[in-house]
C-alpha cells in the first residue's frame, strides 16, 4: 500500500461524504452547495443536486431516491425521481447544531449525527445525540452522549459503528429490527475524552475521526482531521494500516469496479471563511488491498 494518490476531483470548495453508488462516486461540496458525482476516474463530472443549505451525509431508500442532509437549514432532504427536492425530515427542533453525515439501513432508515455546539464559532464541546430518520420522515433519538458523531457505517452483521472526531474512539451499537440501538459499546479508544474547549481538544485528540468507511475482512477507514493521515482500524483499536497524502484529509470511501479504490476528501483546513473563498478542496484516489463492503445498506 503506497501513500502515493491520484486526483479525482479538483477546483472544489470542501468535499464531504463520499460514496459509491451506481458505479459512481458521489460527494458533498459544503461551500459549493452541490451534490455531484463522477466516474470511478472523475470524468463525466456532473451536478446531482443544487443545496443553498449546505450539503453533507448521503444516502439512498430501497427504492434510489438521493437523501441528503442539509446542514444550515437542519433538514434531510430526498430528491424526487424528477429530479426536485423536498423535505424528507425537519431535524430543527431535535438537534443541538448542525446535522452532518449520515448513514442509512436496507429498511431506508436514517442515522443523522450532529455538531452538538456551534463548531466554527468556537463555542465549548457539547456531547450530542444521534436521531433516526425513518422513511416517513419520523424523527427519533436513538442514542446520546455521543462526542461530535461523524462518520458511520452499519456492518453486513447489523452493527452501527459510529466515530466519534472529539471523542477519541468509535462506539458501537447493535441494530435492532425496528430501529433501535442496543448494547452500547467502545469499538475503538484511541486516547481519554478531551477538554471541552475545542482549541485544547484538536491538539490532544489522538485520532480526530470524521467520515469512515468498512471493507469486506471489517475494517474501518477513518479519515483523521488533524493527524492529515487516513487509518485503518479493527475492533479493539489497533490501527493495521496508515496512509499519509500529505495534507489535511476529512473523509473516505472505498469503490471504484472492484472495490479496492480508497477515495478521501482533502482540503487545506476546515475553516469555513477560507473554504468558501477559495477552491482547494480536491477529491484524491488511493489503491488499497481489501475492498470495500460492496452492498452496503443505502448505498
Amino acid at each position: 500500500m503506497s501513500d502515493q494518490h491520484t486526483t479525482v476531483v479538483a477546483d472544489a470548495h470542501f468535499l464531504e461524504a463520499p460514496r459509491w453508488h451506481d458505479d459512481r462516486i458521489w460527494f458533498s461540496d459544503f461551500y459549493g452547495y452541490r451534490v455531484s458525482s463522477a466516474r470511478e476516474d472523475g470524468s463525466d463530472l456532473r451536478v446531482e443536486a443544487e443545496v443553498p443549505g449546505q450539503p453533507s451525509g448521503l444516502g439512498w431508500l430501497p427504492d434510489g431516491r438521493l437523501l441528503i442532509v442539509s446542514m444550515t437549514d437542519r433538514r434531510v432532504l430526498r430528491r424526487e425521481d424528477d429530479g426536485t427536492l423536498v423535505t424528507h425530515a425537519d431535524l430543527s427542533g431535535h438537534v443541538a447544531g448542525p446535522p452532518n453525515d449520515m448513514c442509512v439501513d436496507a429498511q431506508g432508515r436514517a442515522y443523522v449525527g450532529d455538531f452538538g455546539f456551534d463548531l466554527m464559532a468556537g463555542d465549548p464541546i457539547e456531547p450530542t445525540s444521534l436521531h433516526r430518520v425513518d422513511p416517513d420522515g419520523t424523527v427519533t433519538e436513538v442514542a446520546d452522549d455521543l462526542w461530535f458523531p461523524n462518520g458511520s457505517v452499519i456492518t453486513p452483521d447489523g452493527v452501527l459503528l459510529v466515530v466519534e472526531t472529539f471523542g477519541d474512539r468509535v462506539s458501537a451499537f447493535d441494530l435492532t429490527g425496528d430501529g433501535r440501538l442496543v448494547n452500547r459499546r467502545t469499538w475503538a479508544r484511541f486516547g481519554p475524552l478531551p477538554e471541552r474547549s475545542v482549541e485544547q481538544a484538536l491538539a490532544s485528540v489522538t485520532v480526530a475521526g470524521d467520515g469512515a468507511c468498512l471493507d469486506a475482512e471489517g475494517g474501518l477507514w477513518i479519515a483523521d482531521a488533524t493527524g492529515d493521515r487516513l487509518i485503518r482500524v479493527v475492533e479493539g483499536g489497533t490501527i493495521t494500516d496508515e496512509i499519509r497524502p500529505g495534507t489535511p484529509v476529512y473523509a473516505c470511501g472505498l469503490g471504484g469496479a472492484d472495490g479496492r479504490t480508497l477515495y478521501a476528501c482533502a482540503a487545506p483546513d476546515f475553516h469555513d471563511e477560507a473554504r468558501k473563498a477559495a477552491t482547494e478542496a480536491r477529491l484524491i484516489a488511493f489503491r488499497v488491498d481489501v475492498p470495500g463492503v460492496l452492498d452496503v445498506p443505502g448505498a
